[in-house]
């Protein structure tokens, strides 16, 4: 079973579980949701038959949600998730029943759904690597030298106020994984558990099929740049991973050879990303996009310096993380395909 399949890592992991020879059956909120799956051209070319199914779950946050839904299942990947959505009306007062209750909720609701069904091995849970970071070195000061963040770190729940929306979420995502980790310590389960805790992701979005919806997501920092030319004047951390790589990630982790552990999701790792090379990567793959004026090179996102550790999920998965040169063509790719414009 695979939730959140209808976001940007969770379609790219059904479609790669899916190729994988997985029967897959997607917990979805709603029919409208199965019907967007259903409708896209990269699942009509695999013609899943059978081997896709679905499972309606309008509420992931009530007891019991996943119970009928995770019947006969063997594996789990839980990527639902409250995210912050442009345009939501977020502040102090709800952050915490919009983002972090749902986030617990949900996590701990499949947990003790998998605690009723005997069928159940392993349950992969997408965290982030927000949830292993404080967020003062997230938000506002560079890594101290020295200090390198892997899948071991970890840190206190981080309780509210909190200064935007953005800090909220990484609350949520601290807080369901240390809920998570209370709960294997306390009730021990018969499954196991692994973490998949990716940076910002970037990459195709399969589920975007209009041109104005090409700067979703953490895609945005790469298409305010190239295609606006937008000069971005605070800081983000210098931490990207492809899409591609986190959803393989996912799959990857139903092997039982893959211990369980926390694994990061963090391409150029102790380096990082330096996000404003986006116009250097564009102007030597796609040159003539350039001249047209449909792509910018003049855009800038500054970097803020965040050292992660990732080696240990290159070793024990077995690959290489895509370079951000990947990542940023891939967006980029996609945003001229969806113009009609020739990529080649």
């Amino acid at each position: 079973m695979i939730t959140g399949a209808t976001g940007h890592i969770g379609f790219k992991t059904l479609l790669t579980a899916l190729k994988s020879g997985y029967n897959v059956r997607a917990a979805v909120r709603s029919d409208a949701k199965r019907d967007q799956i259903l409708a896209n051209a990269s699942i009509k070319g695999l013609n899943p038959g059978s081997a896709l199914e679905f499972a309606i779950v309008p509420d992931l946050t009530i007891p019991g949600a996943y119970e009928k839904a995770i019947q006969e299942v063997e594996y789990i990947i839980h990527l639902a998730s409250p995210i912050v959505l442009k345009g939501a009306d977020l502040n102090n007062d709800n952050f915490k029943s919009e983002l972090i209750d749902p986030a617990i909720a949900g996590t701990i609701n499949i947990l003790e759904a998998a605690m009723k069904s005997p069928s159940v091995r392993r349950v992969v849970i997408t965290s982030s690597v927000v949830a292993i970071i404080d967020m003062k070195w997230f938000f506002d000061d560079e890594t101290p030298l020295g200090v390198v963040w892997n899948g071991d770190s970890r840190i206190p729940n981080a309780d509210g106020p909190y200064p935007s929306d953005f800090h909220a979420y990484n609350a949520s995502k601290i807080f369901a994984l240390n809920a998570t980790e209370k709960f294997i310590a306390e009730r021990k389960p018969n499954f196991d558990v692994v973490h998949i805790a990716p940076a910002f992701v970037v990459g195709k979005n399969e589920l975007v099929t209009e041109v104005k919806d090409i700067h979703l997501g953490t895609n945005g920092p790469v298409t305010s740049q190239v295609i606006l030319g937008s000069k971005a004047s605070h800081k983000i951390p210098g931490a990207t991973v492809h899409v591609d790589d986190v959803a393989y990630m996912h799959v990857k982790a139903l092997d039982e050879a893959v211990p369980a552990s926390t694994y990061l999701a963090v391409s150029e790792g102790y380096a990082g990303t330096l996000w404003g090379n986006a116009g250097r990567i564009v102007a030597e793959n796609f040159p003539q996009a350039v001249q047209k004026g449909i792509l910018r090179v003049d855009g800038d996102q500054p970097s803020r310096r965040t050292r992660f550790d990732s080696s240990k999920s290159e070793d024990v998965m077995g690959f290489k993380f895509q370079n951000y040169e990947a990542q940023v063509k891939s967006v980029v790719q996609h945003y001229l395909e969806l113009l009609g414009e020739d990529v080649a």
